[in-house]
């Protein structure tokens, strides 16, 4: 479901209908090409998240090396999101700093 504003009436209007509000060849185009970024998008996004939730629990139950690989991997991910601009950079590299953070109070906790 989508929020539309037609005449000023907003209404919610299934993924379906919006197709008949586009004229042309291209504006349709245009929404199939939207539909696919959106679905990639969100595929990486949660992608990450799970990788994150995995990296937490890897850091709660002690082990540090896993954590680290997940880290590099979280690493990669995330910059390669605000590459492609599915995140904001400042955001990637705010979630890297919180969970490089995290990592190292880990490290100095266990010497």
């Amino acid at each position: 479901m989508h929020l539309i504003s037609l005449h000023g009436k907003i209404t919610f209007v299934k993924i379906e209908e919006v197709n008949l509000l586009a004229n042309t060849r291209s504006a349709k185009k245009r929404i199939k090409i939207t539909r696919k970024r959106t679905a990639l998008n969100k595929s990486r996004k949660s992608e990450i998240k799970t990788y994150i939730k995995n990296f937490d629990l890897a850091l709660e139950n002690g082990n540090i090396d896993e954590a680290k690989e997940l880290f590099k991997i979280i690493d990669k991910k995330l910059k390669r999101a605000a590459h492609k601009n599915v995140i904001h950079k400042n955001n990637a590299s705010r979630k890297l700093s919180r969970l490089a953070k995290k990592l190292n109070n880990k490290l100095n906790e266990a010497v």
